[in-house]
């Protein structure tokens, strides 16, 4: 397997979705599961890498289409290894149809120390064709074309982790809810290989959910209704009512439970850590500290909320809208730099709202960094207050009982920009930045 090994490792340094772009990737296969190829002349071979550049190892999802004739998207085209053509999975019909078939199907596949078991929540699926999305970060996502008309998101996650991945879990919960404000869950795909750290890693490996047709991405949305100056109001207030109509139905169908001290505790510490982080690395917080630390102690003796599951990376791009069914929230894995025992515990609801407050401001700063410069703030403004309108339309008092705790979420996210500004856009700072001073002088007044 050293040819194979080599082979992955020089394709996927070059791919947007592998996560340690300084290093060059050192692998060795964990394992593989084969799935049922639709031709003769086709192998579709899932494999687990795990890399071990990294300080910390991360395992990869590789699943590979190996076939005797060079024919397939040059664009995926992987390399020759034992005597067969290689190309990217996704990439591929036979692999999007073998996985749909298994996903939606209860389907099981055993291979090499690996194994692989499909869920359904509703009939089988036969894919009839399918493209790859291009944008692709962590993941890669499919639109395929079914038998019987209609189309299927599939996502396929690269990086595999142990544990019980909430992309999944939240959705499943919500379909089961009859939720009207989130794609339906199809199906999903779990497996299991050789953990790095020894013993047996399980975790879920792709996910089949219903397309949103015709649906706006949200921030491109909000950009847009920006630059042109054409009010938000309308539909900011229906997004703020969709996101507490999101909430409680969470709150309904997954686990609950009292925030206490230790809660509070350790949200506290990692507010504090990340404004350390921001005063080491943007000398021009340091001066800010004394301030944000008083809003951080307010929200920590202020009144406890009711801990539950959120989106948990909540955002104008985590949102689409379609004119038959509103705004749609999806990707519920939740932060990605968080580790993944972490983006299923219950949390605050206040922290996705945060979170979108964030969003709509930075709609602003983005166009004013335009040439000519676009002032969008009165837009951005007005866009917050509607969102919150929205959002008490639905949750009565709680944002003014949890007022202290909305306040420090969002200036921790402010914080934590600017740090993020200052390692991958340093001329992006002042977005943040002017954001944690104007959050500031508003506590003050």
């Amino acid at each position: 397997m050293t040819e194979l090994t080599e082979l992955v490792g020089s394709w996927m340094r070059r791919q947007r979705w592998y996560s340690t772009k300084s290093v060059e990737p050192r692998l060795r296969l964990l394992g593989s599961f084969e799935s049922e190829p639709a031709d003769a002349d086709s192998r579709i071979v899932t494999h687990f890498f795990c890399d071990d550049a990294p300080h910390t190892p991360r395992v990869y999802q590789v699943p590979l289409v190996a076939r005797v004739a060079r024919d397939g998207d040059p664009a995926a085209y992987v390399g020759e290894a034992g005597g067969r053509h290689l190309y990217d999975g996704p990439a591929e019909e036979a692999y999007v149809s073998a996985l749909a078939a298994m996903a939606s199907g209860a389907l099981r596949a055993e291979g090499e120390h690996a194994h692989a078991q499909g869920h359904a929540l509703g009939g089988a699926v036969e894919v009839v064709s399918s493209r790859r999305l291009s944008g692709e970060q962590s993941n890669t996502s499919i639109v395929a074309e079914l038998a019987g008309g209609g189309l299927a998101l599939i996502k396929v996650f690269r990086v595999v982790q142990d544990g019980e991945n909430p992309d999944i879990s939240t959705l499943a919960a919500l379909t089961s809810g009859g939720s009207t404000h989130s794609p339906a869950l199809l199906g999903w795909l779990s497996g299991s290989w050789p953990s790095p750290a020894g013993g047996t890693a399980t975790g879920e490996l792709a996910l089949l959910q219903d397309f949103v047709l015709g649906a706006e991405d949200g921030w491109e949305l909000a950009v847009s209704a920006a630059e042109r100056g054409e009010d938000f109001a309308d539909r900011a207030f229906a997004l703020g009512a969709g996101t507490a109509e999101l909430h409680r139905l969470l709150a309904r169908v997954l686990p609950t439970r009292a925030a206490s001290r230790e809660d509070v505790a350790e949200a506290l510490d990692g507010m504090f850590r990340r404004l350390t982080i921001t005063t080491t690395e943007v000398p021009e917080v340091e001066e800010l500290r004394g301030p944000i630390a008083s809003v951080y102690e307010a929200a920590a003796s202020a009144p406890l909320p009711v801990l539950q599951r959120i989106h948990g990376d909540l955002h104008l791009g985590q949102v689409l809208y379609a004119a038959d069914r509103g705004w749609q929230f999806i990707d519920f894995e939740g932060e990605p730099l968080r580790p993944l025992s972490e983006r299923s515990r219950p949390d605050a609801t206040m922290r996705d709202v945060a979170g979108m407050l964030r969003s709509f401001d930075y709609v602003a700063g983005s166009l004013a960094r335009q040439e000519p410069p676009i002032d969008a703030s009165g837009w951005a403004a007005r866009a917050r207050q509607a969102y919150l309108d929205g959002y008490a339309s639905v949750a009565g008092a709680e944002l003014e009982e949890f007022h202290e705790l909305l306040d420090a979420f969002e200036l921790d996210k402010a914080v934590y920009e600017v740090t993020y500004e200052a390692r991958h856009r340093p001329s992006w700072i002042p977005i943040p930045l002017g954001a944690v001073r104007r959050l500031l002088a508003a506590q003050v007044g």
